[in-house]
């Protein structure tokens, strides 16, 4: 399903080039649960925005379901991400103005689904997630396992075919995060392709492939027993 053939990214900082990524070639099937782990400024979020369409390699080629996605404008890559692509962060990132139901529905709006389908979509989106009661709750109102609940929710109103967690229980208690992970979990039986980005090894672990990067490599890349 992707596929990243010799990837690099180099970033400009001053007068000097800093290498982020270097010469990626990676795999990944639809359905596979993965985890990218290393220490800080391994590369590791930079690939998962490489990933996510969110930023552009400096050479190698990005194929996505056989599709060559690294040459495409900047329309067409998020028609892509809208169509394909679910992102969910550490900080939620929900809009803070609107409601649980109105940030669920937003990206519906944005790829201008018929208002009767929104509304249907999120009702049962809300319903399965626990949420109905704090559907008109704003941001502000909700915990921080219900924010990211919410931001689950709006990551997956769109059925991607993706989901990238980058530090999805970065900001919750670990009670709390657990239950998160089970949710994003539950999606990868549905035949999502769940990539998850952590510090935290514990979290890392529940991955079945596990990806160990540093100084912008992949240093190991193993998959456990089911």
């Amino acid at each position: 399903m992707i596929a990243l053939e010799k990837i690099s990214r180099i970033f400009e900082v001053g007068d000097q080039q800093v290498a982020a990524l270097r010469d990626i070639s990676l795999t990944l099937g639809q359905g596979e649960y993965v985890s990218l782990m290393g220490p800080s400024g391994s590369g590791k979020s930079t690939l998962l925005n490489l990933i996510g369409l969110l930023d552009r390699p400096s050479s190698g080629t990005y194929l996505l379901e056989g599709r060559n996605v690294s040459d495409l404008d900047d329309r067409q890559q998020a028609e892509v991400r809208s169509q394909k692509i679910g992102f969910v962060f550490q900080s939620f990132h929900l809009v803070p103005r609107l409601t649980a139901a109105q940030n669920v529905e937003l990206p519906m709006m944005l790829a201008g689904v018929p208002a009767d389908e929104r509304q249907a979509r999120v009702r049962a989106l809300l319903q399965n997630y626990g949420l109905s009661e704090r559907a008109d709750h704003r941001p502000d109102q909700l915990s921080g396992g219900q924010r990211q609940r919410v931001a689950i929710a709006r990551a997956t109103v769109m059925n991607p075919r993706i989901l990238l967690a980058d530090e999805p229980t970065g900001n919750l208690d670990q009670a709390t995060g657990r239950e998160v992970m089970k949710l994003l979990e539950n999606l990868v039986t549905q035949g999502i392709t769940l990539v998850i980005v952590t510090h935290d090894v514990e979290i890392g672990a529940r991955a079945r492939r596990q990806l160990h990067m540093l100084d912008g490599q992949i240093l190991s890349d193993e998959t456990r027993a089911a």
